[in-house]
């Protein structure tokens, strides 16, 4: 079975950078998503990358931050730069072993995966 583990969640001043983690054990193929949920709202897609290296971003953080994916060390990252304090949530970690999907943007959805980490709490303050 899956597990999860994301890491490297903090607080930080706007406009400063944090680097997410997410290892993941009983996964070696697939897809895999960073969301985010702050208090009161729905858990939203943050970042998206395909089992074929595909990435995708919402609008929002479009430009400021970069997934990327450790094969190698089975280890998903979110490279978090110009931090806002709208970005203030838990972050949370995906994974589907699923390798295709009909449109990337799919990759932002929570009903794409079945695989959740506990996640991590990114505050941002001004």
């Amino acid at each position: 079975q899956v597990q999860l583990v994301e890491s490297g969640g903090g607080s930080v001043q706007s406009g400063g950078s944090l680097r997410l983690s997410c290892v993941a054990s009983g996964f070696t193929a697939g897809c895999m998503g960073w969301f985010r949920q702050a208090p009161g709202n729905q858990r939203e897609g943050v970042a998206g990358i395909g089992n074929d290296g595909r990435t995708i971003y919402a609008d929002s953080v479009k430009g400021r931050f970069i997934i990327s994916r450790d094969n190698a060390m089975n280890t998903l990252y979110l490279e978090m730069n110009d931090l806002k304090p709208e970005d203030t949530a838990t972050y949370y970690c995906a994974a589907d072993p699923r390798r295709q999907y009909i449109f990337l943007s799919d990759l932002l959805a929570t009903w794409r995966f079945g695989n959740w980490g506990q996640g991590t709490q990114v505050t941002v303050s001004s």
